[in-house]
Parts: structure tokens; sequence; C-alpha cells
């Protein structure tokens, strides 16, 4: 098992199609993640126990997705000293962009590390979850250059191909 866990929830069951995309990336670093629903506003009491529990359940870091308003992350930051990870998510007519503006947005001292809209955001969280982990795991660190240097092998092949 890889040094910590990670919590992922989201503000809606409807983006757990998205945020699979970041349980997938930590799945192929063999990182555990656990799955929920936690809306910052239809349940504030449930998001605020997992917020406060979550460093005792053995988390180390948590990703979060919210669309629309999007105070899930912001939410989530006040009640943990566990870095979280937000990831804005397209729920509304302004396709993201009010959910990455409310992702963004925090105030200093309640850091929110917002990756971008949708499904490469839920990527990209995943990754820095794995990134953030690595500091304690030369292991899971060997395998993040791994992908890395995977990428650009396969950029460098793509290369090729073209006339």
């Amino acid at each position: 098992m890889m040094a910590g866990k990670v919590l992922i929830l989201m503000g809606s069951a409807s983006d757990a199609e998205t945020m699979r995309a970041a349980a997938e990336v930590l799945s192929r670093y063999g990182i555990p993640c656990e799955m929920t629903v936690a809306s910052a506003h239809r349940s504030p009491d449930r998001t605020r126990t997992l917020a406060r529990g979550a460093e005792k359940d053995g988390f180390s870091v948590i990703i979060t997705g919210a669309g629309a308003a999007a105070h899930l992350a912001g939410c989530v930051a006040a009640e943990t000293v566990l870095p979280v990870i937000g990831v804005p998510l397209a729920g509304s007519a302004l396709g993201g962009f009010d959910a990455l503006l409310a992702t963004v947005q925090m105030p200093a001292g309640v850091p929110v590390a917002t990756m971008s809209v949708g499904k490469a955001g839920a990527q990209n969280a995943g990754h820095l979850a794995a990134q953030i982990l690595s500091l304690s795991s030369p292991k899971l660190r060997s395998k993040i250059r791994a992908g890395r240097k995977a990428m650009a092998d396969a950029i460098e092949k793509a290369a090729k191909r073209l006339p």
C-alpha cells in the first residue's frame, strides 16, 4: 500500500462520471481512494463531518468536485488541514466558469489547489494527489516519473509518424 489514501467528495451523484477520472488515475498508481457525495449546500453537516474526520480515518489528501456555486472545496478546506484539491465542474449555464471562480477564490490561509474544469481537471487532481503522497514514498515517485516518461515517449513516436 502507498503512503496514504485519498478521499474524493462530489457535490452530487451526477458528478460521479467525471470524478471517476481522479479515482482511475489514483488506481493506476496503486493509491487507495474512497468516493462519496457530500454537498456544501444540501448536506453541510455531512460535509463537515467527512472533512473533520478525514485525517482520523486515514486520508492524506481530499479531492472535491462541484459545479455551479462550487463551495464544496472551500467548505472542506475550512474544516481540515489536509491538502484539498478542487475540481470545478460544468454544472450550470456558465459551463463551469462559475465553479472555477468559486473554487479558486479562497481567502488567505485556507488554500485549495484548483484544477481545470471537468474531466481533465479530475485527472490532474489524481496526479497532484499522487505527487503530494510521493513526498513520503520514493516508490510512488518512481511510478510518477515512469508515467511522465511514457507520455513523453508517446509524443516522440507520434512526431516521428508525421510526414
